[in-house]
């Protein structure tokens, strides 16, 4: 299910407070490796073991945000650090 254009448009990190898009095709893939590896964590060190279906990106492109069925997961301990994951 995708996200609503008009809630993207108005939601942004609630920790850098970046605007966030979509997640390409290629990086969810990514990061839905590095998911099955068991090479990422929340940003409250618990692991990501389930892979993402739909995610959303901060514009620095440091953090991911989870969007399960349609609902974004914005909370700052449910963040995936890129960075931490190996991914940038």
């Amino acid at each position: 299910m995708a996200i609503d254009r008009k809630l993207l448009d108005v939601l942004c990190c609630p920790v850098t407070k970046q605007p966030v898009r979509t997640l390409a095709r290629a990086e969810l893939k990514s990061l839905n490796e590095r998911i099955a590896e068991g090479a990422v964590h929340y940003q409250d060190e618990t692991p990501v073991d389930t892979p993402l279906d739909e995610g959303l990106i901060t514009a620095n492109e440091e953090r991911v945000y989870r969007v399960d069925d349609g609902i974004p997961v914005m909370l700052e301990e449910r963040a995936i650090n890129l960075r931490a994951a190996g991914l940038k």
